[in-house]
């Protein structure tokens, strides 16, 4: 798979920024990290509904080049593979915090529903804008 090199030139902060979180898929898997620590990958796709396999690589490759993300390969068999945040992944999350709070009150302002992930039993569930929960079909 060819890399593309995200180096510049930017136009200002934001641009960089945006540069290394682009995709809908990379702030889910920085808070899914955040959130849950060391995840292995059957855990992170779980844990993000509606992602498929090969976007979930993919990103995590584009995430572990930008040092966004450790990978950890264990020696064993079958293969074990974990990931987990690095330093810099740290402080991405913590500077897309605000956008995050932002973002839950945009969902009360609007009255969207949300999701609650059930990781252990690998199932969503859909909260209403009435409140009631009804079970949502996984991919």
């Amino acid at each position: 798979m060819a890399t593309v090199d995200r180096r510049g030139p930017y136009i200002c902060g934001i641009d960089a920024a945006m540069d290394v979180v682009t995709g809908k898929w990379k702030s889910l898997i920085l808070w899914e990290l955040h959130s849950h620590g060391t995840r292995r990958f059957a855990e992170l796709r779980r844990g993000l509904p509606g992602v498929s396999e090969k976007m979930l690589i993919q990103h995590l490759r584009e995430m572990e080049q930008d040092e966004l993300v450790h990978r950890e390969v264990y020696r064993e068999v079958p293969p074990k593979v974990e990931y987990s945040l690095t330093e810099h992944g740290i402080s991405l999350n913590a500077a897309l915090e605000a956008l995050g709070d932002w973002g839950v009150e945009r969902i009360r302002r609007i009255g969207a529903d949300t999701v609650h992930i059930d990781a252990a039993r690998d199932t969503t569930t859909a909260k209403t804008r009435s409140g009631n929960r009804a079970p949502s079909s996984r991919r």
